[in-house]
């Protein structure tokens, strides 16, 4: 056993000294070579290109999920319904018998109890809320409103379209372009492999929605092990950058979008580069749940890594599918992953929201948090205190409890809300649900929420008071 591992130790020293002279590059053949290229600006252009639409700068993937969801808002609601419903009855069929039903594999939707009964419960709950039945409170703009009309429509339709073209980028060799040039940032300063910047790259231009189903994709292809997905999936499922300004924009701070992002930017690198090296994070394990396919060690100049990069993207063109092949199976993955979650983030949304509007449980536990923020110099502490603990429920219900104070107070809380980044109305059961194979669970969420308040706090009271005293807020 001890000579096992002195082998190995000593090959992975070896892998890790390699240069551009010791690889053997692709040959860089046309076809691939183009192939890979207009994968590469199909994904680009769709989830990057600044384009402007209804008097504001957006990308091409917020225009098609914003037309869909806007035009044909009765037909999102029933795909919605039907989704859910599916769920539910699907995860059902696969907790009996051997994971088949009538000929059909079903085992993909096989599950904890814990989340077969939180499908249940969306399968409930969703024709309540499609019908608008039962009492007020449940679809108020706040509560059932927020998750039915907003979140839950938005999702479903975010996956499956996202999903279509970053297959297509991923699988053609973006993944490979990205994950190479990227490797001398993220490994050193996050522990992960460089290709985990295109999953939060997904997050910041898309939706942490797509952020996720993308490090989902890797992990099943052995290019992620355990603690690698731990870490994207908690650091770096970000809110868009369009969602920054929609918060912004509530709090009546459009002007500051330029700060608030830039502040939101350094926050999210400052906390993931501690969270990391800590608990829960540091202590998951490094196993593959897949055959291992980690990326090739390689030191070199940065025309080294272009070189790698570009080959490294060529060869998985050539071996991947066709643009038809990958855009029709990153949606039909895209479709079993929101039937996987949609049902989930229902009932775990609705309930957090719930709790937020109607229980007085905020208040009381961000009383305690009044006297600190009032010594960090942030004006009305007494609204921003439980600001910092809602939160967790809802990321955009802390913006809405303080739309009436100070500019200060306000782009406090505007960076912090979109900071903490785990929050129970929707990322947190997509994540304990779409990787319950790691596993990552409430408590683990729950800590690594304060956690993060614990760093953001201080950090973006100090940013705060160093903008304010150049005169910039």
């Amino acid at each position: 056993m001890a000579s096992e591992e002195s082998t190995l130790h000593t090959t992975s020293t070896e892998l890790s000294q390699r240069s551009i002279e010791d690889i053997d590059l692709d040959d860089f053949a046309m076809q691939p070579v183009l192939k890979f290229v207009i994968a590469f600006l199909i994904g680009g252009i769709f989830f990057l290109l600044p384009v402007p639409y209804q008097g504001e700068i957006t990308v091409p993937f917020d225009i098609a999920v914003s037309f869909v969801t806007e035009t044909f808002p009765t037909a999102v609601g029933i795909y919605s319904l039907a989704i859910i419903i599916s769920g539910g009855v699907l995860t059902t069929l696969a907790m009996f018998g051997d994971g088949t039903f009538s000929g059909y594999d079903v085992s993909y939707f096989e599950t904890s109890n814990v989340f077969w009964g939180l499908r249940i419960a969306g399968l409930i709950l969703a024709p309540i809320m499609f019908f608008k039945l039962g009492p007020e409170m449940l679809h108020a703009p706040g509560t059932g409103g927020l998750m039915w009309g907003s979140l839950v429509y938005s999702v479903g339709v975010i996956i499956p379209i996202g999903a279509i073209f970053i297959t297509i980028f991923v699988e053609l060799g973006g993944l490979e372009f990205v994950g190479t040039l990227s490797r001398p940032v993220m490994k050193p300063l996050f522990k992960v492999p460089g290709r985990a910047a295109l999953d939060s790259l997904a997050s910041w231009v898309g939706s942490y929605s797509v952020g996720l189903y993308v490090t989902r994709n890797v992990l099943e292809n052995g290019g992620y092990h355990k603690r690698d997905v731990f870490t994207i999936a908690t650091c770096f499922s970000t809110v868009s950058i369009g969602f920054v300004g929609i918060v912004a924009s509530t709090l009546n701070i459009l002007s500051l979008f330029p700060l608030i992002f830039g502040a939101y930017f350094f926050c999210v690198v400052i906390t993931a580069i501690i969270l990391v090296r800590l608990p829960p994070i540091a202590t998951t394990s490094n196993e593959y749940i897949a055959e291992p396919d980690p990326e090739l060690p390689f030191t070199g100049s940065l025309s080294d890594y272009l070189k790698l990069a570009v080959s490294e993207a060529t060869k998985k063109a050539r071996e991947g599918d066709s643009f038809a092949q990958a855009a029709k199976r990153g949606f039909v993955d895209g479709l079993k992953l929101t039937t996987l979650i949609l049902g989930t983030i229902l009932a775990v949304g609705l309930a957090a929201t719930m709790l937020s509007a109607y229980t007085s449980v905020f208040d009381l536990l961000g009383k305690p948090l009044v006297p600190i923020v009032a010594a960090l110099g942030i004006p009305n502490a007494e609204t921003v205190a439980p600001a910092t603990i809602v939160g967790i429920t809802e990321m955009y219900v802390p913006v809405l409890l303080v739309t009436e104070t100070a500019t200060k107070a306000k782009f406090f809380v505007a960076v912090l809300s979109v900071s903490q980044l785990i929050f129970f109305s929707s990322v947190g059961p997509m994540i304990m649900d779409m990787f319950s194979d790691i596993p990552i669970q409430f408590r683990d969420l729950v800590a690594l929420f304060i956690m993060r308040t614990i760093i953001l706090v201080p950090l973006i009271a100090g940013i705060t008071h160093l903008l304010a005293a150049f005169g910039m807020l």
